[in-house]
């Protein structure tokens, strides 16, 4: 069934918001995926915060035209599936991997990351970064190393006193 006039703008304008707030995208040939395949594909990226849609390409040049991901516009050919991270930059990426691992049919034909478009085989490179709460926990860690190094480097100090005078003690009784 063909898409009328408004039904084609509510698309574009759908698609382009979530292109503009997401940190990156992912495009994927589904040719020859069953409609139960796709629809695992689609919980998945549910649960992980990923926008998933279908959109005929002369749509999604649209959508994209003013968004970071303009870049893929001149490689939008053949029937594509769109990923966006909505959370992490990573999530798109993750979600794509992992249903590709399963699914020789679904091939991942570009990527996109602030503006600048990547390689297929970048997709590891994407699918590794941390997601939020992990990249704020390392940065945390980071933040807190100085300070436990300063707190057992001052333990120490009362720890070798003690270990001394110990020391002392069981030379005392070994003399007496």
């Amino acid at each position: 069934m063909a898409l009328t006039l408004e039904e084609k703008k509510a698309v574009v304008a759908e698609v382009s918001e979530v292109a503009k707030g997401a940190f990156s995208a992912v495009a994927a040939e589904y040719t020859g995926l069953t409609v139960e395949d796709l629809t695992n594909l689609r919980v998945k990226a549910r649960e992980d915060n990923v926008y998933l849609r279908v959109v005929k390409n002369t749509l999604a040049k649209r959508a994209l035209e003013d968004t970071d991901f303009a870049c893929m516009n001149d490689r939008l050919t053949g029937p594509l599936i769109l990923a966006f991270s909505q959370e992490d930059p990573g999530a798109a990426a993750r979600v794509t991997k992992d249903f590709a691992k399963s699914n020789d049919k679904f091939q991942v034909t570009m990527l996109s990351v602030g503006g600048e478009l990547l390689e297929p085989t970048e997709i590891d490179k994407l699918a590794k970064l941390p997601t939020r709460d992990q990249a704020i926990s390392l940065l945390m860690a980071v933040m807190l190393a100085p300070t436990e190094k300063l707190v057992r480097t001052l333990n120490e100090v009362p720890g070798k006193l003690v270990r001394t005078v110990a020391a002392v003690r069981d030379q005392k009784q070994q003399a007496a």
